[in-house]
């Protein structure tokens, strides 16, 4: 058998002009087998499949096959040992490279729905989103805050521009209005306003002490979901995906407001009316049913405050959650209790309340009441002097007519 290098040989002495009998003497082939390779030129050598080699494990397939038929769980280091035991001298990386080719594959586990009875929970999430209002050029960052109704499905969201507390419960009160009700408990994915941490040896989780006297005030316990384990809070993220792909893209905005009137007309005219995948059931009917479950509202609002100190600027404000709010001219005090609740801001000062406005959405906007501007008057250079004052007792003399017309005409150099 002539390897390629011999046969490259062969080729080049018999271009060279070299005559069989050379050749053959030269590379030390029969001459038969130099004329053979002459006449058959550059071919790629044929050779022959090596036989087969007994392999380590050949003798313990059959054992092995029978194992995993009637115990298809069983280890491989469990199977290791039962076949040293009966011989075999091989290692243990080609015993599990044969295992995962023959071991029956198992079965695939099927998740179980959860569900839960009408009225028992609802499931909320924020989501991130970026926006190009009409007229901007910078895309802005908003949230999408849900919460959905475990049993109906029934979908309640709002575009804001914050995740803090007083949002999270302003939706949580707007939601409940619109439900005409409240769940018995809400599951949180560890949102930091919600969930504030769990300790390292008890793992008892610590809520936001706000969200709990929300819950105490509508009835509702906050539950936060295992974590990594986002399947069990899939009835809210699913929506985040829907609303994504189906209301969001491909359309345009005013601002804050016109997005979430759209969304309000999508989630009455296209999402809470749809036939639901998961329960076959048009949602919004399926509601109807789940309303009565809810638990009735109390008589007023939960009314959480949270208080902080702030400075007045030079231009009579305070700064609260990135947007500015007016105090009245004449306010003495440069540092002032500011109350912020779900949807109000209140300020005082020396205990008393001096200016109460509605609660801004967004950042970087002015809320100036009627009232708190009075600007003075300015006096200019140019403007209007002080009025000559005649105190009584002064003597005023008294000239006729014709002799300022005289000191006009020396004035003037006129005779």
């Amino acid at each position: 058998m002539v390897n390629l290098k011999g046969l490259m040989m062969i080729l080049e002495l018999h271009r060279q002009g070299l005559p069989i009998s050379v050749i053959a003497q030269r590379t030390g082939h029969d001459r038969k087998t130099v004329r053979k390779y002459i006449q058959q030129g550059l071919a790629v050598p044929k050779y022959k499949p090596r036989a087969a080699r007994a392999g380590a494990l050949d003798d313990f397939r059959g054992y092995l096959q029978e194992r995993l038929q009637s115990w298809p769980e069983l280890t491989g280091s469990r199977l290791l040992r039962e076949i040293r035991a009966l011989g075999y001298q091989g290692g243990k990386t080609i015993l599990h490279d044969y295992l995962r080719q023959v071991r029956p594959a198992p079965a695939p586990a099927f998740e179980v729905r959860f569900e839960t009875p009408p009225g028992q929970q609802a499931q909320v999430d924020f989501a991130e989103f970026k926006v190009r209002f009409a007229g901007e050029s910078i895309e802005r960052k908003v949230w999408l805050f849900a919460m959905v109704l475990g049993h109906s499905r029934y979908l309640w969201a709002q575009f804001v521009m914050h995740q803090d507390l007083p949002t999270v419960l302003r939706c949580h009160m707007q939601a409940f209005e619109h439900f005409g009700g409240a769940p018995r408990e809400i599951l949180y994915d560890r949102m930091k306003t919600a969930v504030l941490g769990e300790p390292e040896q008890d793992k008892a989780i610590i809520y936001n002490a706000k969200l709990l006297a929300c819950g105490t005030h509508y009835g509702f316990a906050p539950r936060a979901c295992q974590p990594y384990r986002a399947k069990t809070k899939g009835k809210v993220e699913r929506p985040f995906r829907y609303i994504r792909a189906d209301f969001f893209m491909a359309r345009s905005f005013m601002d804050l407001q016109d997005m979430n009137r759209q969304l309000r007309h999508w989630l009455d005219t296209v999402a809470n009316v749809r036939v639901h995948a998961g329960t076959q059931r048009v949602v919004q009917e399926h509601f109807q049913e789940e309303r009565p479950s809810l638990l009735a509202l109390p008589a007023g609002r939960f009314d959480a405050v949270l208080r902080q100190e702030r400075r007045v600027s030079s231009e009579g404000c305070v700064s609260v959650g990135g947007n500015y709010y007016s105090v009245p001219d004449g306010t003495r005090r440069r540092t002032l209790d500011v109350e912020t609740t779900a949807d109000q801001v209140r300020i005082h000062e020396d205990g008393r309340l001096i200016a109460v406005h509605t609660l801004l959405q967004g950042r970087k906007q002015r809320s100036v009441l009627p009232g708190h501007r009075h600007a003075p008057r300015r006096s200019t250079s140019h403007g209007p002097r002080d009025p000559i004052r005649i105190l009584p007792g002064h003597a005023v003399t008294t000239r006729p007519l014709s002799f300022y017309e005289q000191i006009g005409r020396q004035l003037g150099g006129r005779p």
